[in-house]
């Protein structure tokens, strides 16, 4: 992580930092951290938290509520960095590319409870080498196919008892992500794609248990099927990870509201084009991601939505249009902007369409307690 600057160090309030820089709204992250523990209690599971969103210590201590709970993470790094801050048991739920398992071993004979994913015989036989040579007491989940989505093994496809018995005693169990729940637009197809994704990774683990192998573990998840699904028979665990900042996607897909969102993006206000009626800010798609998230939805935020920096009120009818590396354009979205909301040299605070994708480009979270003044600096960790 960079060093903080002697400017940034002495900055008491959000209006004293250089910009661009990610605020973290501390109230609204314990908010929706308890919405999310509260919700798994309901289903009688384990809540296993996906950190790729903020890639804290300091955000997970929050998720985990005083608990010591199971994580996900998306990258060697996340697993790397909460392990060394005394997280033990850690689901790397990205599909293993063999290059990565001395890492893997690294860790797991350090004494991390690591587990990994996989989903083709290839790699199960991959795994299955590189174990027996290196006498590694490896756990494995298969991942299973239950949207179509991106990647996994069908539930009912004949690989997926082939991939079990090859891997044998480092079997741990199933998991799955139906990220076709962000493509749902109502309430009964919501409900729908959760149970399907619970009930496609549950028959899968029954199959294995059929066939003679140990399937323990029985993990899904998303934000969105997770705030949806009513019923989670049959699974161990739930894993979500953008509920705990929220997002405008998220937003209008009905798992938080606008008001809900934790971070966003501090920018100042570096000119007026009144010609072209643009705002233009110092908040590129560097700073803000070019995530376009919200393109296809209910509304669509541009590239963020622009709020009063001090309370976080968005501001009727704008929003960022457009970005370049380091410019963002806040324009109108209902005929002329008002250019005297916007002094320049003002700041405006905004929301991201994609908190995973806007958070990666920053290296710290400046806290607040909901307002102004900075309570604490927080420290990500990026990379791979």
């Amino acid at each position: 992580m960079n060093e903080l600057s002697p400017v940034t160090r002495r900055a008491e309030t959000i209006f004293d930092l250089p910009t661009p820089a990610l605020i973290l709204d501390r109230q609204r992250l314990e908010a929706n951290a308890e919405r999310m523990r509260e919700r798994v209690r309901q289903f009688g599971v384990t809540l296993r938290p996906h950190v790729k969103t903020s890639k804290s210590i300091d955000v997970l201590r929050i998720l985990a509520g005083g608990a010591d709970i199971p994580i996900t993470v998306s990258t060697l790094a996340e697993a790397r960095y909460f392990f060394e801050r005394g997280l033990r048991d850690i689901l790397y739920a990205v599909g293993i590319a063999p290059v990565k398992l001395p890492e893997v071993a690294e860790l797991v004979r350090a004494g991390c409870n690591l587990r990994i994913i996989l989903d083709t015989l290839e790699a199960a036989e991959a795994v299955r080498a590189f174990v027996d040579t290196e006498n590694l007491p490896l756990q494995v989940l298969i991942e299973i196919d239950s949207d179509g989505q991106r990647a996994g093994v069908a539930s009912d496809d004949a690989q997926l008892i082939e991939i079990g018995r090859r891997l044998s005693n480092n079997l741990g169990g199933v998991m799955t992500h139906a990220g076709a729940s962000y493509g749902c637009r109502n309430l009964g197809e919501f409900e729908a794609m959760a149970e399907q994704e619970r009930a496609l990774t549950v028959a899968a683990a029954e199959r294995l248990r059929a066939s003679g192998l140990g399937c323990p573990v029985v993990s899904v998840g998303s934000t969105p099927t997770v705030h949806y699904g009513r019923a989670l028979d049959g699974v161990t665990e739930a894993r979500a990870g953008v509920y705990a900042f929220g997002d405008l996607v998220q937003a209008e897909l009905g798992t938080c509201s606008v008001d809900d969102i934790a971070i966003g993006v501090l920018a100042s206000v570096i000119g007026h084009n009144r010609h072209h009626g643009r705002v233009l800010i110092d908040a590129g798609f560097l700073a803000l991601s070019r995530d376009r998230g919200t393109a296809e939805l209910p509304v669509d935020w541009g590239y963020g939505a622009v709020c009063d920096a001090a309370t976080g009120a968005v501001i009727d009818n704008v929003t960022v249009s457009s970005t370049n590396q380091e410019h963002g354009i806040v324009t109108g979205r209902l005929g002329a902007i008002d250019f005297d909301r916007f002094p320049v040299g003002s700041r405006v605070r905004i929301l991201p369409n994609h908190a995973c994708a806007t958070a990666a480009a920053h290296d710290r979270y400046f806290v607040t307690g909901g307002g102004d003044v900075i309570v604490d600096v927080w420290e990500r960790v990026n990379g791979w």
